[in-house]
């Protein structure tokens, strides 16, 4: 009998830190832009949770591999939310991350100064005149289209009617529709955005921020069931994530040197790309409704997810993390 007792607790004694290690173990997805680079760094400003962090081609990768549960926690941004809502799928926001790397760029050759809307929709209705379609490129679904979109919305250019939409779904590929001359004018996400200026693919326009979701991009989400399974671990992610992004905020070169790594980008447009980049790990409530209801009206999503937008935005690791009430930090 003693025996069998001495085997069981033997037994007990293995099971339990395996079952410690998956409650502590973390998989955090992020994609390749400039906001999202820095999440490279979390694991090693992690304490008392394994996180592994993994990068992916596009934020709809990201999204994609959080609801087939290939990875836990996930950068997306405030439109991946929104979308994801409006499919019914489980997602809850625990924390911002950073902000900003949106541009619209337009054609060398175009008769166009930085932030000429009036000559912008001239010539949009210059090429309806001649039978030509006025070309315009995004990433369908990421920051970077709805910020367009939205632009556009508040300059009186419909991007059903007034142009044609040209989904280039991963933002790498935009200098080369550029060069080639497949669009007029883009909206691309930065170090991409940048990368496009560096090697004069095309010029600068506007940063497409007079709209409702300003230059809000990136939101870090998971599961209920995640929550519900690793509460700690989710809580000590948030914490890294705080980490990484005062070390973004503070050390410039730093910020410039992790984009350069996960992207192989050179250090010249890895430093423009820094310049149109904001580091917040606030959650933005009212700004999130406010862009799910653009969505809407645009013709995003079909449904008003108002509600669960709000719902769905947990601020418990947050105030735990910082020490802040969920008043300070964005609610």
């Amino acid at each position: 009998m003693f025996k069998f007792i001495a085997k069981l607790i033997f037994v007990a004694a293995a099971v339990v830190p395996l079952a410690s290690q998956a409650q502590d173990a973390i998989k955090l997805g992020y994609a390749k832009c400039a906001h999202c680079t820095p999440l490279a760094l979390t694991p090693e400003k992690a304490t008392d949770v394994k996180l592994e962090a993994i990068a992916f081609n596009t934020g709809n990768d990201v999204l994609t591999a959080l609801l087939s549960k290939s990875i836990d926690v996930a950068q997306v941004t405030y439109l991946h939310y929104a979308t994801a809502l409006d499919k019914g799928f489980d997602v809850v926001a625990i924390s911002g991350q950073i902000n900003g790397g949106s541009q619209i760029l337009v054609g060398n050759d175009l008769p166009l100064a930085e932030n000429d809307w009036a000559g912008l929709k001239k010539l949009i209705a210059d090429y309806k005149a001649q039978g030509k379609p006025f070309r315009v490129a995004a990433s369908r679904g990421n920051a970077q289209d709805i910020h367009m979109r939205g632009a556009f919305a508040k300059q009186g250019i419909d991007i059903n009617k007034d142009v044609q939409f040209i989904n280039i779904p991963n933002p790498s590929d935009h200098v080369q529709a550029l060069r080639r001359g497949e669009v007029e004018l883009i909206c691309s996400v930065d170090p991409f955005a940048t990368q496009i200026r560096e090697v004069k693919a095309a010029k600068f326009f506007a940063f497409p921020y007079d709209q409702a979701a300003g230059k809000l991009t990136n939101l870090i989400v998971t599961r209920s069931d995640v929550i519900a399974a690793k509460p700690k671990g989710v809580e000590q992610t948030v914490r890294s994530i705080i980490k990484v992004n005062d070390l973004m905020a503070s050390d410039k070169p730093l910020f410039i040197d992790t984009i350069q790594k996960v992207t192989g980008l050179d250090k010249a447009i890895a430093t423009g790309a820094v310049a149109n980049l904001y580091p917040d790990y606030q959650m933005h409530r009212a700004s999130a409704v406010a862009i799910a209801q653009m969505m809407r009206d645009l013709k995003y999503i079909n449904t008003d997810v108002s509600a669960a937008v709000e719902k769905n935005m947990d601020y418990r690791f947050l105030e735990a993390a910082t020490g802040k009430p969920k008043s300070a930090l964005g609610y």
